[in-house]
């Protein structure tokens, strides 16, 4: 191994007590936005699983840009990239299950069963898993584009998320390791 692999290497450790710190606040913040969904009072009505799809989305967008930054001057960019997924995923699956739990309140045939937000929340995961167990399926057409669309857009969430974000963490880490080299160069000068 190289002095720079071993270098490269040493910079990827991540102290325990961050590490964990780190993933107890992603955790944290990941049972928030469930819990959040099934406390935020969601009234049926003209729009409204249109409003939530499209603030949710919004907001996703909005976090992992607003991230990007804090990813790329980040100690640590890989965990903090972690804990951009550990929101952004969550946030993807709630204003998915807001949607199709919107859409079933307002129209019962939407789907095959009925949804309560439970029933919505697991939906929304077999689609995202693309696993499609097949007991709940939308039947009608708004229903099924909602479905299209959450689709097309986890394929995105998962192949662009995951590129921005991990191209980030590795700047990040080659912009630290360019200035941990400038600090090695310039400390061995006399002053």
């Amino acid at each position: 191994m190289s002095a720079q692999d071993g270098h490269r290497e040493r910079q990827l450790l991540v102290p325990r007590r961050v590490a964990v710190r780190s993933l107890l606040r992603s955790a944290a913040l990941s049972v928030s936005l469930i819990l959040a969904y099934y406390l935020l009072p969601l009234q049926p009505g003209t729009g409204a699983a249109l409003t939530w799809l499209v603030g949710g989305l919004t907001l996703v967008v909005v976090v992992i840009a607003t991230q990007l930054r804090a990813i790329l001057s980040a100690k640590y960019p890989w965990l903090r990239t972690i804990t951009v997924l550990a929101v952004g995923t969550p946030l993807l699956i709630v204003a998915f299950a807001a949607t199709y739990y919107l859409m079933a309140a307002s129209d019962p045939a939407s789907f095959s069963q009925p949804l309560d937000r439970t029933a919505a929340l697991y939906f929304t995961v077999t689609v995202l898993a693309t696993v499609g167990f097949g007991d709940i399926v939308p039947v009608t057409a708004i229903a099924r584009v909602a479905v299209m669309v959450q689709m097309v857009l986890d394929v995105a969430f998962i192949g662009l998320a995951a590129k921005v974000l991990f191209g980030a963490a590795d700047r990040g880490l080659r912009k630290r390791e360019a200035g941990e080299r400038a600090d090695d160069d310039t400390s061995g000068r006399p002053g």
